[in-house]
């Protein structure tokens, strides 16, 4: 399993406190069947990332929902499937492990926690690569000309399939009014860890306890002493 570590400020604006992080990944492999014998779990990958600047030790409790979000492209929903269930219960073991307290849904809490089911596909179009017919009929005429297809195209299809879990800083939060502008970035609220499990298998109940166990392990930093 590869892991990886990212510190930072996290301060874009959140869309149902939600933030999506690109990140670029090489891989390189010595030969040619170096990833014939891994598993899913060894190819997953998890990147955590914190906000540097902040001390954690100044939470005590967090609030869970009982579900996630689902995003889906620019569109989110809330879901409740089993294995979404198991991935909120086993990210709420974690924090209490550490020893952050879980409140009731409503009560006030230092974190907010989010899981997120991220579920994006994207469509694109191409054309095709090669640069002319050149000579190919047997006779002139054609060289330097690149295909023209007036009503046919190639299409290709992308999907993004991953989790994540983010801490919001809900003790410290702006304090707005009526006339807040929601929009502008001193009155959004505040990331201060995120993590994506990514990978194959990870929509797997039995593989999703250990993902995120996993996720934390590479976290000592949260825990709400010093």
């Amino acid at each position: 399993m590869k892991t990886s570590e990212i510190s930072g400020r996290l301060r874009r604006p959140l869309a149902v406190a939600s933030l999506a992080l690109a990140i670029g990944l090489g891989v390189s492999a010595c030969s040619d069947n170096a990833v014939n014998n891994i598993s899913p779990a060894d190819s997953n990958v998890l990147i955590t990332n914190y906000d540097r600047a902040v001390n954690f030790s100044q939470y005590k409790t967090f609030s869970l929902p009982d579900s996630v979000l689902v995003e889906s492209n620019d569109g989110y929903s809330q879901s409740s499937l089993p294995i979404e269930q198991q991935a909120v219960t086993q990210v709420a073991q974690e924090l209490t492990n550490r020893g952050f307290v879980r409140v009731a849904a409503g009560q006030p809490a230092d974190i907010g926690v989010a899981v997120t089911r991220v579920n994006n596909q994207y469509t694109g179009v191409t054309t095709n690569p090669y640069a002319g017919f050149g000579n190919y009929w047997g006779y002139g005429g054609f060289g330097g000309f690149s295909p023209y297809y007036p009503s046919y195209y190639q299409y290709y299809q992308v999907s993004d399939r991953y989790w994540r879990i983010e801490l919001v800083d809900l003790k410290n939060r702006p304090i707005t009014t009526p006339t807040t502008d929601p929009n502008a970035p001193q009155n959004q609220l505040r990331v201060i860890y995120q993590a994506s499990l990514r990978g194959n298998g990870i929509f797997d109940a039995s593989a999703i306890n250990k993902l995120i166990t996993d996720a934390f392990a590479q976290s000592p930093y949260l825990k709400p002493t010093r």
